[in-house]
């Protein structure tokens, strides 16, 4: 069966689930980071600051931390050891803003100690990039050159490794979070209320992840339903 113009598609209805599931996420973390950024930490440390005592009861001295424009936009760049914290983040003394740079300060702990994962994925990201790009093409190219289903295939496979890459980060993201939560409260940085706050704000940033990663699978269902199964080449 041909899917296209004039020709209702059933499988559209994982895209739309995928789409909510994204939204419903990206809520969800918007709104507990709002709550939570109006809660001042008890110790007055800035997510800066917080971040700089995190990384050096870690035994790390060679990490930059500096400020990066956006909303919630944090992350670690491993390539130039450098902690990049958003403005709401950088500068600000909420249980929010300090749990948002114990979970960065987290990624650069696993990079500092050879977290397996994390090199994982930081191998997979040109592959993944590069599947990304191209598989589209390729399926496209396949039906317009008569269904052509080794090119079909290919570009099904290089969907996949795009899938198989925010799959592998699933687990770097939860260990990071593992770790800024036992952070803050070993090292005293956040009182125990206060780390039950990071906590949801932080479980609630991992949901996006989960998300991304439901609807890139329902997705990649999709294509192997409507593409996958021709016998035409």
């Amino acid at each position: 069966m041909f899917y296209g113009f004039g020709y209702y598609d059933p499988t559209i209805i994982l895209i739309v689930i995928g789409v909510v599931l994204s939204l419903l996420a990206s809520l969800k973390v918007k709104t507990t980071f709002a709550k939570y950024s109006k809660v001042r930490s008890l110790s007055g440390l800035t997510g800066a600051e917080a971040a700089e005592r995190i990384l050096h009861s870690a035994g790390i001295y060679d990490v930059t931390i500096r400020p990066i424009s956006g909303n919630l936009s944090d992350h670690y760049d491993p390539r130039d050891k450098t902690l990049k914290l958003s403005e709401t983040v950088y500068n600000n003394t909420s249980v929010a803003a300090v749990g948002v740079a114990a979970h960065e300060c987290g990624h650069a702990i696993q990079h500092n100690r050879g977290y397996v994962p994390l090199r994982i994925r930081g191998a997979l990201v040109p592959v993944a990039n590069f599947g990304a790009s191209v598989s589209w093409p390729m399926i496209l190219i396949g039906l317009f050159m008569g269904g052509s289903q080794t090119l079909i295939n290919l570009g099904i496979i290089m969907f996949a490794l795009a899938v198989l890459f925010q799959l592998v980060t699933l687990p770097v993201e939860f260990n990071a979070s593992r770790r800024a939560v036992q952070i803050v409260d070993e090292t005293g940085i956040l009182r125990t209320e206060e780390v039950r706050q990071t906590r949801k704000v932080l479980s609630a940033a991992a949901l996006t992840y989960v998300a991304g990663a439901a609807a890139s699978i329902l997705q990649l269902l999709r294509l192997v339903i409507l593409f996958g199964g021709r016998d035409r080449d």
